[in-house]
């Protein structure tokens, strides 16, 4: 009896998903801070950064999670740097509670 191993699967695991409501209403809270710091319209951003002003309306609102692509656009749209806009988001993630684990007790 010959055991063969198993092909890996394709695609994402099962249950997986690409978009995190959290990330993304951090990422557009970020976004329209600094938009609103630099003084500039939503339609202003959207236009230097060659995105629909929709949807920079959606990644503000935490609707849509923007791809890197387009957060490296909007930085730049904003003069900055895209690790600095990156870099904002982490902090403000990582400042965030986080959901209590159950605690788990030792069993003797």
């Amino acid at each position: 009896m010959s055991t063969r191993p198993k092909t890996p699967q394709r695609g994402r695991p099962p249950g997986s998903r690409s978009f995190d409501s959290e990330v993304a209403s951090v990422v557009g809270g970020v976004i329209k801070e600094l938009r609103l710091a630099a003084g500039v319209s939503q339609e202003g951003l959207a236009y230097m950064a060659n995105v629909e002003r929709s949807y920079c309306g959606r990644i503000e609102r935490g609707e849509s999670q923007p791809t890197l692509f387009v957060v490296l656009k909007i930085a730049s749209a904003l003069g900055m740097e895209g690790f600095a806009l990156v870099e904002q988001v982490e902090r403000r993630l990582s400042a965030r509670p986080r959901p209590r684990q159950p605690s788990r007790s030792k069993k003797i």
